[in-house]
């Protein structure tokens, strides 16, 4: 007779579904399989020798898949094991400090990093129900930035120039910023050089960022593969901080890379070129990564993820396929100007070109007066400046908004890998304003930037610390800033040589 069996025997047990295939060709990056019939795009597929792959297309004959390491390893006639579920990468609180590839999987050298979960890579973004309107600002730590161009946790905000204009290190000067702020930060390498990436690692390890870094890393030895993977995989990192109520600041460098990568591979997979050989599909891809940033409600987490995406332009041309459509999906743009970097004007930001959609609405209240006409007094400056070319004589105003565009020139100059606290940033804006101060010449404005804020901070801590924790500028704090800056223009410090 048959046993009768209990469907609760079933019932408890897991079973894994999984297809097998053979390889029956390597091109570059993507091998050709066969036997994979209920396959999905974008779904991990397992090659030997610990291989993983990722599919990026197929047809009726054959599936297209991306090899995510070296692909000489592979062979025509190797198994291919493939499972219904999607590309999925480990999460968790223990990946913060370390530097990890498109896999997740450490790559500094201190084992393995023990995961708390596991994201689809591809994740689809949170949709405008799920999503609250952004009211805080990031502090960048970049005195133009946070005055003139805020950024708002959730943001996407992005940085565009030319080679060699300071771009990384904003972006580097950002993360380094985060200290002490509760901040999750994620630098995510695509495409660079070892030795760059090495220097910055450093850097974050020096200064104490990595306590609340990560750094994911695809440089320009790893595979197309790896590369087009790591902005995505940055981005999953983030989104579980985000979703644990976390503020996370993750910073591409750069898509510029990371679309010529998407081009060799679709070249590769023979879609049709589009504009400048890129196919028509790299504005999605884009914007299916930067969509994923915002601010959550507080309901699904709370937590904000903020991107500050690099992109490179040519002779400065923004119009170009990458950084038009970049300027397009994020929600403004810093634009670096080589001729002020040639200048000596750093960080070399253009003020004309440059943009913050969110605008001053997450200022804090004394930031948002002190800045209000910086942007255009600076360009009139840079107009002014301009006519004393070509004209030998000026008017007394003109000589004295000459006076003023050379003081805010000193005031907002930095010098790299040096963010400047909130704090500091609001005392040397109202310095600009304040009537004892508007005689000095250009070496007591020099003198201004690098001893005022020292010398509140020995004379006057209290004061430096209420304004850190009110953010305003009541007439008592304002009559409080003007005796310390007539208290520090007759101290012996205002006389020092600097050295």
């Amino acid at each position: 007779m048959f046993e009768r069996v209990s469907l609760d025997k079933f019932r408890s047990q897991t079973f894994e579904t999984r297809e097998i295939g053979t390889v029956i060709g390597v091109k570059k990056a993507i091998a050709s399989i066969t036997g994979l019939p209920f396959c999905l795009y974008g779904q991990m597929v397992h090659f030997p020798n610990d291989l993983a792959g990722m599919v990026v297309g197929f047809n009726e004959e054959k599936v297209m898949a991306l090899v995510l390491g070296d692909e000489t390893q592979l062979k025509s006639g190797d198994e291919v094991i493939g499972r219904a579920e999607p590309f999925q990468v480990p999460v968790g609180e223990r990946f913060v400090g370390r530097v990890v590839d498109s896999l997740g999987n450490a790559c500094d050298g201190r084992g393995k990093v023990e995961a708390e979960d596991v994201y689809p890579v591809f994740r689809v973004a949170p949709g405008v129900m799920e999503r609250v309107r952004l009211s805080d600002q990031l502090y960048t730590g970049t005195k133009i930035i946070d005055a003139i161009i805020p950024i708002a946790k959730g943001q996407r905000e992005l940085i565009v120039g030319d080679r060699m204009t300071g771009k990384t290190v904003l972006a580097v000067d950002a993360i380094l910023n985060q200290r002490g702020k509760d901040v999750i930060c994620i630098y995510c390498c695509v495409g660079r050089s070892e030795t760059s990436l090495a220097k910055i690692v450093q850097l974050l390890k020096e200064r104490g960022a990595m306590e609340y870094t990560i750094v994911a890393a695809a440089t320009a030895a790893r595979p197309p593969g790896e590369q087009f993977l790591i902005p995505y995989t940055a981005c999953t990192l983030g989104e579980y901080f985000m979703g644990h109520g976390r503020d996370v600041l993750v910073v591409f460098d750069d898509l510029t890379k990371h679309a010529w990568v998407h081009r060799q591979i679709s070249l590769l997979l023979e879609r049709s070129p589009g504009r400048e050989a890129y196919p028509g599909d790299v504005f999605y891809i884009h914007s299916q990564l930067l969509e994923r940033a915002g601010r959550l409600r507080p309901e699904i987490g709370g937590g904000t993820m903020t991107f500050l995406p690099i992109v490179e332009t040519q002779q400065g041309d923004v119009t170009g396929h990458i950084p038009s459509n970049l300027i397009s999906i994020t929600d403004g743009q810093i634009y670096m100007s080589a001729s002020l970097f040639t200048e000596g004007f750093r960080p070399a930001i253009d003020f004309g070109l440059s943009v913050s959609r969110i605008g001053n609405k997450i200022q804090c209240e004394a930031m948002k007066e002190l800045s209000r006409k910086l942007r255009l007094e600076y360009v009139q400056y840079k107009a002014l400046q301009r006519l004393t070319n070509v004209r030998s004589t000026l008017s007394a105003e003109a000589e004295a908004r000459l006076k003023r565009g050379e003081a805010m020139t000193h005031i907002l100059t930095q010098e790299k890998n040096r963010p400047v606290s909130v704090e500091e940033q609001i005392v040397l804006l109202y310095a600009l304003t304040s009537p004892a101060l508007a005689s000095l010449d250009a070496r007591g404005w020099k003198m201004v930037k690098t001893r005022i804020f020292p010398f509140l901070l020995d004379t006057r801590s209290a004061l430096i610390r209420e304004i850190g924790a009110e953010l305003r500028l009541t007439p008592r704090v304002k009559e409080r800033l003007e005796e310390g800056l007539a208290e520090f223009l007759k101290s012996p410090r205002a006389d020092e040589d600097e050295s």
